[in-house]
């Protein structure tokens, strides 16, 4: 009879044992639902997904890792996203305002030129005028397409060895011709040895856009210098003229896209060379600064990485 017994004992023990372990996994599956369908709930509103601490060696542990790990990619793509539609909506908002006022300007010259006498000394005066609006246009979209492609990524910086004294040189014979009508002297102050890791190309694009201001805002027969120090761990280009200068409060507005003196609107520029320059001299590791006071000059000085 005992014989009999034991194995029905040890078979309601291990039915018993079956069942509660049956009742715990019925209880962990309905929580794991639970808190699954509500980290779905808070992804599916756009919110947060934050631990909850448990460990990662559970099943909702690890779960809840990588359910983390997706909410936070969707959020950074998000945010990416929404910073592109924002900069390309302010994009199309700049282009339509800086193109108003010269394609407004070109119209009216036109209506005067198509009433107007031919052989008369205003024609040729409007068609000089028009002429002028279509070349700030021109400036004007080239400019757009290089600050579009920049923020795009488009463009790809490509640094190398080389020597910068030739990369200076460069920008400066581009900006001899405006400084040479106004006698404005450019001088440069460079060992021929010197190497900086650069972007040739666009460095040579950023320092013109840096001489270009210096020469708009500096008066006739004032002076550019340029000059090149190698420090410990940048090397340090230096741009200083004699010209207007920039109050204190005024020199962070400068690297803004379309900023410009409320003083200098009759001069010629549309606001972009010095976003330009900047945007330029980041995408190689390096940095700009400004030091100026109304009335005593400007110098910009760029700063780029030794041995990148």
């Amino acid at each position: 009879m005992a014989e009999v017994i034991i194995p029905a004992l040890c078979f309601a023990a291990a039915a018993a044992l079956m069942w509660h372990r049956m009742r715990e996994l019925k209880r962990d599956i309905y929580t794991f639902t639970e808190k699954l369908e509500k980290s779905l709930d808070v992804m599916e509103k756009g919110e947060e997904l934050k631990e909850s601490g448990l460990p990662e060696d559970t099943l909702w542990g690890k779960t809840e890792g990588k359910l983390v790990k997706i909410n936070h990619m969707w959020h950074q793509k998000y945010e990416e996203n929404s910073q592109e539609k924002r900069q390309m909506k302010e994009l199309i908002s700049d282009i339509s305002h800086q193109t108003r006022t010269p394609v407004a300007n070109m119209k009216l010259y036109l209506e005067l030129l198509q009433s107007g006498d031919p052989d008369s000394e205003k024609y040729s005066e409007f068609l000089g005028k028009m002429a002028g609006q279509t070349e700030k246009l021109d400036f004007l979209l080239q400019g757009m397409v290089k600050m579009s492609r920049l923020e795009a990524g488009i463009i790809e910086i490509q640094c190398q060895k080389a020597r910068i004294f030739e990369t200076l040189v460069r920008a400066a014979e581009a900006a001899v011709p405006a400084a040479g009508k106004k006698g404005i002297k450019i001088s440069v102050e460079c060992a021929e040895e010197i190497q900086v890791t650069h972007d040739g190309k666009w460095t040579s694009e950023a320092i013109f856009n840096i001489l270009d201001n210096a020469v708009k805002y500096t008066d006739p027969g004032g002076t550019v210098h340029i000059s090149v120090t190698e420090q410990e761990f940048f090397t340090k280009i230096s741009v200083k003229d004699s010209g207007k200068g920039i109050a204190q409060e005024r020199q962070p507005l400068v690297f803004q896209r379309f900023y410009r003196e409320p003083e200098v609107h009759g001069e010629e520029g549309i606001g972009v060379g010095l976003y330009l320059a900047r945007e330029i001299i980041t995408r190689q590791k390096g940095y700009i600064e400004v030091r100026s006071e109304a009335g005593a000059g400007s110098e910009f000085c760029i700063y780029l990485p030794n041995g990148m």
